[in-house]
């Protein structure tokens, strides 16, 4: 019965059954929802409604990350990705909400880190959608702006504005983020205390950093990500037949549409 159930759960997470991409389709979305909904209440006190739905996302991750553990070949090598130690820490988030003074919901912006990389998602992306194909590299890094952008933005709000006699709303907050991540800074809202100034730096420097990467993915020719089989070259040009590096044959997967 156990290898009977794993057998199903390995699909679902690993075939390219119709029924299989949709359900990793409809665990993009869910991922997506969270992300979203992480974004939306951040500003609003925490409710007892606000409370159960949280509780009940945070079960779904944890019944999502216990199958993909499950039916790893290296559970160990999946407990250190990036994507996985997020879902801990937004899982840890939601436990720690009773007993910690701050709320913590600005870790749970970090579930946005394991969207293309769940499971076999990525390469159903790439077989289903040309344009995920040729901006994939620009997508990643818009993503990853975002999420840092966002991410930011919480913490100021609830570590340096949040309070009953602070001024300044989570608007404020995101506005204060870009400005400094722009380096424009305008001077009009700014972080007085030394916890505040070493945030700012930190946004400057790993901003700008995002920031370039979203251009030069933008600016740079498209290519898509196919490893040669001959020689290891791991970016193609969209139309191409051959490897640029050995010219060898390559077989890039399209959607087969004109």
């Amino acid at each position: 019965m156990s290898t009977d159930l794993k057998n199903v759960v390995t699909s679902l997470y690993t075939s390219e059954s119709r029924i299989s991409v949709r359900f990793r389709y409809l665990l993009a979305l869910f991922d997506l929802g969270t992300v979203a909904f992480f974004i939306v209440t951040a500003p609003f006190p925490t409710t007892p409604s606000l409370y159960v739905v949280g509780y009940i996302i945070a079960a779904i991750i944890v019944v999502d990350l216990a199958a993909r553990l499950w039916i790893a070949d290296d559970p160990v090598n999946l407990l250190c990705q990036p994507y996985i130690l997020a879902d801990f820490i937004v899982i840890g988030s939601f436990l720690a909400d009773p007993f910690y003074a701050h709320s913590l919901a600005f870790f749970r912006v970090l579930r946005g880190l394991r969207f293309f990389h769940a499971g076999y998602l990525l390469a159903d992306l790439r077989r289903d959608f040309t344009f995920f194909q040729k901006h994939e590299d620009t997508i990643f890094a818009a993503n990853n702006l975002l999420i840092f952008v966002f991410f930011c933005t919480s913490v100021v709000f609830e570590f340096f504005f949040k309070g009953d006699d602070d001024p300044y709303s989570y608007i404020d907050a995101l506005y204060f983020t870009v400005a400094t991540l722009t380096t424009t800074g305008f001077g009009d809202v700014t972080l007085a205390t030394a916890g505040g100034k070493l945030l700012s730096v930190v946004i400057m420097v790993v901003g700008v950093a995002l920031f370039v990467q979203l251009a030069k993915s933008i600016f740079r020719p498209a290519k898509i990500k196919h490893k040669c089989t001959n020689c290891g070259l791991l970016r193609h040009e969209t139309d191409a037949v051959h490897c640029k590096h050995c010219g060898a044959t390559v077989f890039i997967e399209t959607s087969g549409k004109t």
